[in-house]
């Protein structure tokens, strides 16, 4: 129970974080008086809120394993990790000083894939308990490659769920010119595919094997 109790403490932290500075980056260059940036950050409120309850049903080790960069992060992750929170920041004061702003269809497509995307990664954390936030072999929590749910269609699925997020983020905002570093933080994610997948191989055990049946790793027949 205190176990639990300092998880939920972590995450609800963690999160509160995250939107103080999702917060600071939208309001600072717009002003409070943008109406959508509100609706966006409470949209995407609901939308973490629902994932963490699911999550905390059907994977709650999860939760505790995202709380942090965990010890043993490949050294070659550690930056590309940070340069994608970067440019995924970047996406909403770009947005927020994007002075024309897009139409409504294309603000509601925006939020049909971000909701689209959040599904997804939550259906991949909800089988995958070892989906930390950096890439490294987990020895110590016995780390096996898992095959089931969406990772019985492609090798990366959590980050086929990233793409429509990047897209649906810009889009709900209203700005195309956020569309610019979201674009980077997915070809950076396709780059940090390729190493993971490599590293994967060659270091935990069955992986080669799971290749061998799943032969993609994002866009099933294409790569």
């Amino acid at each position: 129970m205190d176990e639990q109790r300092k998880t939920i403490g972590r995450a609800i932290l963690s999160v509160g974080g995250f939107f103080l500075l999702l917060a600071a980056a939208m309001f600072l260059p717009a002003g409070t008086r943008w109406t959508r940036g509100w609706l966006f950050l409470a949209v995407f409120f609901v939308e973490m809120a629902l994932m963490a309850l699911y999550l905390w049903r059907t994977n709650p080790a999860i939760l505790a394993a995202r709380s942090k960069i965990q010890a043993g992060t490949k050294g070659w992750d550690r930056p590309l990790f940070y340069i994608l929170q970067i440019l995924i920041l970047a996406i909403f004061p770009v947005a927020a000083m994007d002075h024309a702003p897009a139409p409504t269809g294309v603000v509601v497509l925006g939020y049909l894939l971000l909701s689209v995307g959040m599904a997804g990664n939550a259906w991949v954390l909800s089988v995958n308990k070892f989906a930390e936030m950096t890439v490294r072999i987990q020895a110590e929590r016995s780390h096996h490659v898992v095959d089931r749910g969406p990772y019985a269609i492609v090798r990366h699925p959590m980050y086929v769920a990233f793409f429509p997020v990047a897209a649906g983020m810009p889009l709900a905002l209203g700005s195309y010119w956020a569309l610019i570093p979201a674009a980077i933080a997915a070809a950076l994610l396709v780059v940090r595919t390729v190493l993971e997948d490599r590293m994967l191989q060659r270091e935990l055990a069955g992986y080669k094997e799971y290749a061998g049946r799943i032969r993609y790793r994002l866009i099933p027949g294409v790569w």
